[in-house]
């Protein structure tokens, strides 16, 4: 950036992968796209998520003007089921080491088997998916397939020797001294002599949405909802439990 510090603007994504980190990740990327910054980063830490959630990831992703950076990130984080999908779909994929990416086979919403039918319509499909994303990047087609279909997991070492990552990074200053004067696809070369890093936070929407959308918070609300409406049900006129059921089920 002609004698400036370069920009790169960063994230951390910690948790289920659903439509409130969906719209924060897009959100923070179009920002970061729109300040011109050098890059984009994400810290990256997930057991998985929802699908749709995660395609409309990876679209932003593969359509960036700017580099992105996913680093999965700090050691004990792990880049599980929609993970893998985001971690692939970088520009340049890094790993802290102590970390883990994989499992990837399809599951149903509430945790459970998807019936046999169904099941191989959806893997095949997936396998699909995250074997063009592998191939657009130039990594390992044939793991990511694996990753999917048999639920195979790796080591950050394991994922840099097969080619599913290109960087394993100890910390921030290691992955920027790796990256500066790479050359990342249709995007030139990334010059991080100097760089400054700022953190696009979460709104206060994004984080009651993420908060609400935990599969454990919801079921709780079920409860109290259900609760609510049997009592107001018991006891016509309290209005209050009503209220706070109707409430609390309608958010569940």
């Amino acid at each position: 950036l002609s004698g400036d510090a370069a920009v790169v603007k960063y994230i951390e994504v910690d948790g289920v992968i659903q439509p409130a980190s969906s719209r924060y990740i897009q959100r923070a990327l179009d920002e970061a796209i729109a300040a011109e910054a050098e890059a984009f980063l994400v810290y990256l830490d997930t057991p998985g998520g929802l699908l749709e959630s995660t395609r409309d990831i990876i679209k932003a992703i593969l359509a960036s003007d700017i580099p992105v950076i996913v680093y999965v990130a700090p050691s004990g984080s792990r880049a599980g089921s929609a993970g893998v999908f985001i971690t692939l779909a970088a520009n340049i994929a890094a790993m802290a080491p102590g970390t883990n990416i994989g499992a990837a086979h399809p599951v149903s919403a509430g945790g459970k088997e998807i019936n046999e039918t169904m099941s191989a319509k959806v893997t095949n499909d997936m396998v699909a998916y995250i074997k063009s994303i592998a191939e657009e990047r130039g990594r390992n087609a044939e793991w990511a397939e694996k990753a999917v279909r048999e639920s195979v997991s790796i080591t950050e070492t394991e994922a840099l020797q097969a080619n599913v990552i290109d960087i394993v990074a100890k910390d921030l200053d290691d992955l920027v001294q790796q990256i500066n004067g790479r050359k990342v696809m249709d995007k030139g070369v990334l010059v991080l002599e100097q760089v400054v890093f700022k953190r696009l936070k979460e709104s206060v929407r994004t984080k009651i949405l993420k908060t609400i959308s935990d599969p454990n918070i919801a079921y709780i609300l079920l409860m109290i909802g259900l609760a609510g409406l049997y009592f107001e049900l018991s006891h016509p006129g309290a209005i209050f439990p009503g209220v706070i059921g109707g409430i609390a089920t309608v958010l569940a």
